[in-house]
């Protein structure tokens, strides 16, 4: 897939993860749970959509703008992952934490605690969207309109 190609799918995947969570977010405001399947389905669809969308980002997107050569993109990168590199597993041991019947049984922990992943999720989604992803497109653009095959990588 281009690169073009899988940053719109990405940015796709930001505003579902975004939609989905404020789905959930819904939820926990209210003072009791929801109808178990309710919730159990918004919390998977937000699981498979996250779980897609971190496994592209670290196989693919990542080792792809650190193998751009530009230094800032490698360095924003890198630090990306150092900083929120855990979101992956914190959000699977949350999802095997809290089954359907616990979060009935413990309501406002679980509320606290689902308030507080997806607050995690949003800072990030907003991150990348305002600082990564914009580096890495204007590394594509120069790459392309320069030629530079340093950035090859990326420029496809």
């Amino acid at each position: 897939m281009s690169f073009r190609r899988e940053m719109e799918r990405l940015r796709t995947e930001h505003a579902a993860l975004i939609a989905l969570s404020r789905i959930v977010i819904d939820m926990v405001r209210a003072p009791a749970p929801p109808r178990p399947t309710e919730l159990a389905s918004a919390r998977g669809l937000l699981r498979d959509t996250l779980v897609r969308h971190l496994k592209c980002e670290d196989w693919i997107l990542h080792p792809r703008l650190k193998a751009s050569g530009d230094p800032e993109l490698v360095r924003l990168t890198c630090q990306f992952e150092r900083e929120m590199g855990d979101l992956a597993a914190d959000f699977a041991a949350y999802d095997k934490r809290w089954t359907v019947a616990r979060a009935e049984a413990e309501w406002p922990d679980f509320c606290r605690e689902t308030k507080i992943l997806l607050g995690m999720l949003a800072v990030r989604i907003e991150r990348e969207e305002c600082e990564l992803y914009p580096l890495a497109d204007a590394v594509r653009t120069a790459a392309v309109g320069t030629g530079f095959k340093g950035v090859s990588t990326i420029s496809n």
